[in-house]
């Protein structure tokens, strides 16, 4: 039974689990509720690629909403990522918080307007360090968080669009490759910032408003749980040996910073945060 006035939030899961991850950790609910969660607060999933999506009706009995990974492309068809679609539109009319992950970045992104598609340099798996904008850097210093963040990459798709020049400036602000930005214009939403960025990938993570914010990395996800995706993405022949070897080199050299995104998300969730 939900307590009065306690926090309550819900994950949107937007993949099938696997065997490992729900015997290991007891389901992708576990993991984010591991790396988000408190201490009496309400968390519940729902499982969108299965068209299960919270009722209209109980949507204002909600603190935020986390969308999860997948392997489905988020400018996909498919009937339940269209009504995905719309259900976010719907919690963007009601400024309800809301945090992507990886696809749930891309999917956040489409719904309010911006474009998703493969990504240009293709797979980004390992360890990934991001770096974060001025403005993000001087925004999320109450939260000690530092400039350059380290943390689990897994996609091939990403935030994309053929023409962007005013995202372009923006990102070359604090973006140090220009042969990199000459070669591929970013889009997220309009109106959103983006507030990060890596040597692969442009928008590594976009606010819009103070409700909706995505991170195209994985948060929740730690060297277990990578390892075990690897494998599998091996023997659906999805990568080749050696980009597997990559990645898992990566995890050796270096950690994610999961205690400094756990501040990050919770901070954005719990409204800490004021853009």
């Amino acid at each position: 039974m939900e307590k009065a006035g306690t926090r309550k939030f819900a994950v949107l899961l937007c993949a099938d689990e696997s065997e490992h991850v729900k015997q290991a950790y007891g389901g992708y609910l576990k993991v984010f509720m591991g790396l988000l969660g408190e201490e009496d607060e309400t968390w519940r999933v729902y499982r969108a690629m299965h068209g299960e999506l919270p009722c209209m009706a109980d949507v204002h009995t909600y603190d935020g909403f986390v969308i999860t990974g997948s392997c489905s492309d988020a400018h996909g068809d498919d009937r339940w990522i269209n009504d995905l679609v719309s259900f976010l539109r719907a919690l963007d009319s009601m400024k309800k918080k809301v945090l992507g992950v990886c696809f749930g970045h891309q999917i956040l992104s489409r719904a309010l307007g911006g474009k998703t598609g493969r990504a240009m340099k293709g797979w980004d798996i390992g360890v990934t360090c991001i770096r974060l904008s001025p403005s993000a850097i001087k925004l999320l210093s109450s939260l000690h968080i530092p400039s350059h963040l380290p943390i689990i990459e897994c996609h091939r798709d990403e935030v994309c669009a053929e023409e962007a020049r005013s995202i372009l400036q923006a990102v070359s602000s604090f973006h140090a490759d220009d042969d990199l930005l000459a070669a591929q214009v970013w889009q997220p939403p309009p109106h959103a910032e983006v507030i990060a960025c890596s040597e692969k990938t442009g928008v590594e993570m976009f606010r819009y408003g103070d409700h909706m914010m995505g991170i195209q990395g994985h948060p929740e996800y730690n060297k277990d749980i990578l390892g075990h995706l690897l494998d599998r993405l091996l023997q659906r022949n999805l990568i080749q040996a050696c980009q597997a070897e990559t990645a898992k080199a990566s995890l050796e050299a270096q950690e994610p910073d999961r205690e400094a995104w756990k501040r990050l998300c919770r901070g954005f969730l719990t409204g800490k945060l004021s853009w």
